[in-house]
């Protein structure tokens, strides 16, 4: 039968308008025969009453090779079970992880509408401007818990307007996917208490089909879920890009709905900015950083994690050194893509003592670079500082590029130029640093966007390569030597990090948290990780790497001077109070959980980490846990 949700049906507020007007959740979800039976169909998979249960279903709904089936029966299992569903994220993170969120989130995002509807998300739109509080108010009646005084608790809230999803461009409130998904992974990997978090979707208009990859006419769409207007947008006199109106100047949306959630849950509530598009990204995360405890992924954590790999890669090049933090300085990296995520991430390497001669950077024109009349290729202000000289060499192609600047760490963040590092551009990396090895990170999601693919780096390289990627990609035997590439993705920072800000009740994160969070990442490292090329843990310890980035967090936030709830002690006793405060599913203890992780790598040896071609049932607490029973 059709989803029937009994939660969220008294909204009145925080709803889509598409959804209120159609009278009901379940009245939008059975609004066509065709999404009726697809209601109908996820809902008759609700059966299961044990984790391991759920789980047969999820192999065998994934064992036909497409996941958005295996996302809206997870969908439905945390609608119906959130113990069942955060049970199965837990005890499969490898397995999961990309079906929660990339690279399967994407897609999702694609047809977000098209699926059943669930009250999870509080839809804010521009018109809303003079009541967002009251927006706010609405969805946390219906859907938190109180704290002890009476008050609506909420840690965190992740918020976008769905204007750069991944590589996919502008999705709107179909962008939903992408806060939520973020969320599933605060808790199944850092353990933020999912009754206390808030996905949100700012609706300020989305783009006609030119707008995104897949020319998507979402305003013709009837299942379109946000307003059908194009967003308003100017030229900044102070950014000198065109930004959405809405989001500048008095009585903005933005700052209206951060102050609005502080009023409701309090000043220390995190407000993460989430897939904005970069001309609003940056300013957006200037104006507010100091005011709120805010970040801004897409910059901050990409450049933490994209740190924190090129730390890794410089461990398994250098083993024997301990002075990662100065080799790092004499690295040369030119960065594939000039949006917010290659920014983030020169911004933070800067900051970390590399010179800026060392820095290079492409966009859409080949080498971005100034004269010395201030002219130049480059967009922004943020895009000046990193554009070099202009060379006498060629430099409108990637090869000409790479050959003379002659890089020894290629990132690649486009999101919009698959395959962009060619056979030519990977050979030519081997011998430009030879006698040492190359570092290519590719790191544009969905995976169909990836500069490069696995296979093809390894094998064009000889195995010479340290490979690491944005999403999952498969190890790869060459001359006998398995190559494990390293899942560079954000997830090993933003859980620990979001998680450390919300113990100690951070008031502003700066950006030497963000390095902080990136060495702890690659102390996490063990000999076997560095053995198998692994520029970053494998998955099945992200918990572990989880607790160890939130204690560096907690002792940079008070370093900082920045905690209104410090939490004493050494590191190892901070960690131990942070490792009490972890959410887990009913029926599970800590220890049980961190315990069981290292029992799955022990078991499965190498084939822990995403990507592996190598399958194997769970054992341990989850395989036997009862849950509730799911609704019929």
């Amino acid at each position: 039968m059709p989803v029937d949700e009994s939660a969220g049906t008294d909204r009145s507020l925080s709803l889509p308008a598409a959804v209120r007007s159609a009278g009901s959740i379940a009245k939008w979800n059975a609004a066509k025969p065709e999404n009726a039976a697809l209601c109908s169909l996820i809902a008759s998979a609700r059966k299961s009453t044990t984790v391991e249960a759920a789980l047969d279903v999820l192999r065998g709904v994934m064992s036909v090779g497409h996941n958005l089936w295996a996302y809206m029966y997870m969908r439905q299992l945390y609608d119906t079970n959130l113990d069942c569903f955060y049970g199965c994220l837990l005890a499969e993170p490898a397995l999961l992880m990309p079906v929660v969120y990339t690279p399967t989130v994407g897609e999702a995002c694609q047809k977000f509408g098209l699926m059943p509807f669930y009250s999870r998300g509080c839809y804010i739109s521009i018109t809303n401007r003079g009541n967002i509080k009251a927006v706010l108010e609405d969805y946390a009646k219906s859907m938190l818990k109180k704290n002890a005084d009476g008050t609506y608790g909420c840690d965190c809230i992740v918020f976008s307007d769905g204007g750069r999803i991944l590589g996919l461009g502008d999705l709107g409130a179909w962008g939903m996917g992408i806060p939520i998904g973020k969320l599933d992974l605060y808790t199944a990997c850092a353990g933020i208490n999912p009754h206390r978090t808030i996905p949100v979707i700012i609706d300020a208009g989305v783009s006609d089909e030119s707008g995104n990859t897949a020319n998507l006419d979402l305003r013709g769409n009837p299942r379109y879920l946000g307003l059908k207007q194009d967003r308003e947008r100017e030229k900044s006199s102070d950014f000198g890009t065109m930004v959405n109106t809405a989001y500048y100047g008095s009585n903005n949306v933005i700052e209206e709905f951060m102050e609005a959630a502080c009023e409701v849950f309090g000043r220390n509530v995190l407000l993460q900015f989430e897939d904005f598009n970069s001309n609003d990204a940056f300013p957006l995360l200037d104006i507010h950083r100091e005011k709120y405890c805010t970040y801004n992924d897409d910059i901050q954590g990409t450049a933490a994690i994209t740190c924190a790999g090129i730390l890794g890669s410089i461990k398994i090049k250098y083993p024997d050194s301990t002075d990662l933090i100065g080799l790092l300085r004499k690295e040369r990296v030119l960065f594939h893509g000039a949006g917010s995520a290659n920014l983030g991430a020169a911004a933070l390497l800067r900051q970390g003592g590399m010179p800026l001669e060392n820095i290079a950077m492409t966009n859409s024109r080949g080498l971005m670079w100034k004269s010395d009349d201030e002219q130049g290729t480059f967009r922004n202000e943020e895009q000046k500082v990193f554009a070099v000289p202009k060379p006498a060499w060629p430099h409108q192609q990637l090869e000409d590029v790479v050959a003379n600047f002659r890089p020894s760490v290629l990132v690649g963040a486009t999101g919009r130029t698959p395959g962009a590092f060619t056979e030519e551009i990977m050979r030519a990396m081997v011998q430009i640093n030879s006698p040492h090895r190359p570092v290519v990170f590719a790191l544009s999601n969905p995976k169909t966007q990836a500069e490069v693919n696995s296979t093809d780096a390894y094998t064009w390289t000889e195995g010479k390569v340290i490979f690491g990627s944005g999403t999952k990609f498969n190890s790869v035997t060459v001359d006998g030597v398995k190559h494990h590439p390293g899942m560079v993705n954000n997830v090993y920072i933003f859980p620990g990090l979001s998680f450390g800000a919300v113990q100690c009740g951070a008031k502003t994160i700066s950006d030497a948290v963000f390095l902080k969070a990136a060495e702890a990442v690659g102390n996490a490292l063990t000999p076997q990780d560095i053995k198998e090329d692994r520029v970053v843990p494998p998955v099945a310890r992200i918990r572990s790497v989880a607790l160890k980035v939130a204690t560096a967090v907690v002792e940079q936030v008070m370093k900082d001077g920045a905690a209104t709830k410090p939490i004493d002690g050494t590191e190892a006793e901070i960690a131990a109070k942070l490792e009490r405060n972890m959410w887990i599913p009913s029926g599970v203890t800590p220890a049980e959980l961190m315990s069981s992780e290292d029992a799955n790598c022990r078991e499965r040896k190498t084939s822990c980490c995403l990507g592996e071609d190598e399958k194997c049932r769970p054992s341990g607490w989850f395989a036997s846990t009862e849950v509730k029973p799911l609704s019929q």
